[in-house]
C-alpha cells in the first residue's frame, strides 16, 4: 500500500558537494502525488518531483531539476531510505541545494524516518515486474543484468585499482531489515588525490573525514571501516536510491558490474521501458466493450484496448497510431505528427473508461472534462507509434473526479496532464 509518515522529522548538516549548511524536513503528505522535494530557500518554494523524468545529472550523485534555477543535488541517500521503508507520499522541505550528507551513510535518514513512524494509506503501489531478462550497458565498464524475481535483490561487483578496495562482490536481499543492518551504515568514499580537482569544479566542498571514507595513496585516512567491504555496500545503497526514482515496488534480481549513478539511472529507464513496451496478453477491455462505455465514434474514438485495470484506482490503455489516421492528411503533409490536443484527448478517453467502470448504469452516463492542468508534451508522436496511457484516480467527490495521466511511446514519456472531470447523465 502507499505509505506516508506519521509526523514530520528534520535533519541538519552540510551538503557534501555544495558545502552549504542546510536543513531537511520530511513532512507527511497522505493526499499528495509521490515524493517531492520543496526548495524552501527559493521564492515560492518550488517543488521538484523525485522521478526519472526530472534527473538532470549523475556526476558523483544524482541530481533532479525542473529548470536551471530549481534543482536539488545528491538525492540518492534520501531516496534509498524512503524506498526501503515503502514511503511513497512525502514532501521533503529543503533549505538549500542539497540534502545534508550527515555521516556519509544512509543510517541517519533511515533512523529519522523510523522515528517519525510510517502510516499506511489507501491504494496499492504499482509493482514493476520484468517479462524477461534485461541487459544494460553503462559507462566505464559498468554492466547490468536484471531478471524476473519475486523479491528485490541486488548482486554487485566493484573493481578499483586502489589496494584498500580491489575487487569486491556481495549479494543482498533488499527488504528493510537487511538494508538497515547490512547497507545503511556504509559510508560514501573518495580519493585524496582527486580532492583539489573536484573542489575546483564546485564538487566535494563539504567532504571531510567525518562524512567520507578518504583513500590516500597508501591506504585509508579514516580510523577504520564499518565493514570490510563498506565500499561495495555503499554502492548497493546508491543503487537502491537511484532505482527508487521509478516510483514502484521492484520485483527483480539485478546483477551489477561496476555500478555508477549514470548506469543506475540508465538501468531504471530501461526497466521502465521494458515494463511498458508492447503490453502482452489479452486485452482486459477490447474495442467492442469500449464502444459500449464511450460515446465517441470514428474519427474521434482514440482508444484501441485496455491492458491493465484496477477498479476505481488505475488504468492502462493503448492507442495504435497508424498512417491512416485522418488528421495526418493536414498535420502535416510530408511530415506527419499527431496533434498534441488529440494525444491529450486519447488520454482523457482512457480516463473516461476508468470512471465509467466505477458507476452504475454507465450506458446512461457521459464524462465531461472540466479543466486541464500541468499539460506538457515531451516529444512528437508519429505513424507507427504505440501510445500507452497510464491514468490514476487522484480524488473523487461524488460525481467530480481528479485524475493524473501519463502517455508513453516505447517507455519514453511523450505527454502528461492532470484532469478534472464530472460524470453526467446523457
Amino acid at each position: 500500500m502507499h505509505r506516508t509518515l506519521g509526523q514530520a522529522v528534520s535533519l541538519s548538516g552540510v551538503g557534501v558537494h555544495s558545502g552549504e549548511e542546510t536543513t531537511l524536513t520530511f513532512r507527511p503528505d497522505p493526499t499528495g502525488q509521490g515524493i517531492r522535494f520543496r526548495r524552501t530557500d527559493l521564492e515560492g518554494s518550488p517543488e521538484i518531483p523525485a522521478d526519472l523524468d526530472h534527473v538532470v545529472g549523475t556526476e558523483l550523485g544524482t541530481s533532479l531539476a525542473v529548470d536551471d534555477e530549481v534543482r536539488v543535488m545528491t538525492v540518492e541517500h534520501v531516496m534509498a531510505a524512503l524506498t526501503v521503508l515503502g514511503i511513497t507520499r512525502v514532501v521533503i522541505d529543503l533549505a538549500g541545494p542539497e540534502p545534508p550528507i550527515l555521516d556519509g551513510s544512509f543510517q541517519e535518514y533511515l533512523t529519522a524516518l523510523q522515528r517519525a513512524g510510517v502510516e499506511e494509506l489507501d491504494g496499492e503501489v504499482p509493482v514493476l515486474r520484468l517479462p524477461g531478462p534485461l541487459t544494460v550497458e553503462g559507462d566505464q565498464g559498468s554492466r547490468y543484468i536484471a531478471t524476473p524475481s519475486e523479491d528485490f535483490r541486488i548482486s554487485a561487483t566493484i573493481d578499483f585499482e586502489h589496494p584498500s578496495i580491489g575487487r569486491q562482490y556481495g549479494s543482498f536481499l533488499l527488504d528493510d531489515g537487511c538494508f538497515a543492518s547490512e547497507i545503511a551504515p556504509a559510508r560514501t568514499f573518495g580519493f585524496e588525490e582527486e580532492a583539489d580537482r573536484l573542489r575546483d569544479q564546485g564538487l566535494a566542498r563539504g567532504s571531510s573525514l567525518e562524512n567520507t571514507i578518504v583513500l590516500g595513496k597508501k591506504g585509508i585516512l579514516n580510523e577504520d571501516l564499518r565493514f570490510h567491504d563498506e565500499f561495495l555496500r555503499h554502492k548497493v545503497g546508491d543503487m537502491v536510491g537511484d532505482l527508487g526514482l521509478l516510483g514502484t515496488r521492484i520485483k527483480a534480481h539485478i546483477v551489477a558490474e561496476r555500478p555508477s549513478h549514470r548506469g543506475n539511472v540508465r538501468l531504471a529507464r530501461a526497466m521502465a521501458r521494458e515494463a511498458r513496451r508492447n503490453p502482452a496478453g489479452d486485452p482486459i477491455v477490447d474495442t467492442q466493450r469500449i464502444l459500449q462505455y464511450l460515446p465517441h465514434r470514428f474519427p474521434m474514438l482514440l482508444v484501441d484496448r485496455v491492458v491493465d485495470f484496477e477498479r476505481g484506482k488505475r488504468i492502462v490503455g493503448i492507442k495504435n497510431v497508424t498512417i491512416n489516421e485522418p488528421f495526418f492528411q493536414g498535420h502535416y503533409p510530408g511530415h506527419p505528427i499527431m496533434p498534441g490536443v488529440l494525444i491529450i484527448e486519447a488520454m482523457a478517453q482512457v480516463g473516461g473508461l476508468l470512471l465509467m467502470d466505477s458507476i452504475d448504469n454507465p450506458e446512461d452516463k457521459v464524462v465531461y472534462f472540466m479543466s486541464l492542468d500541468n499539460v506538457k508534451w515531451r516529444r512528437p508522436v508519429t505513424p507507427g507509434d504505440q501510445l500507452v496511457f497510464e491514468l490514476e484516480l487522484v480524488q473523487r467527490r461524488k460525481t467530480v473526479c481528479k485524475m493524473k495521466g501519463m502517455g508513453y511511446v516505447d517507455g519514453n514519456l511523450v505527454a502528461e496532464a492532470q484532469f478534472l472531470a464530472r460524470i453526467m447523465d446523457r
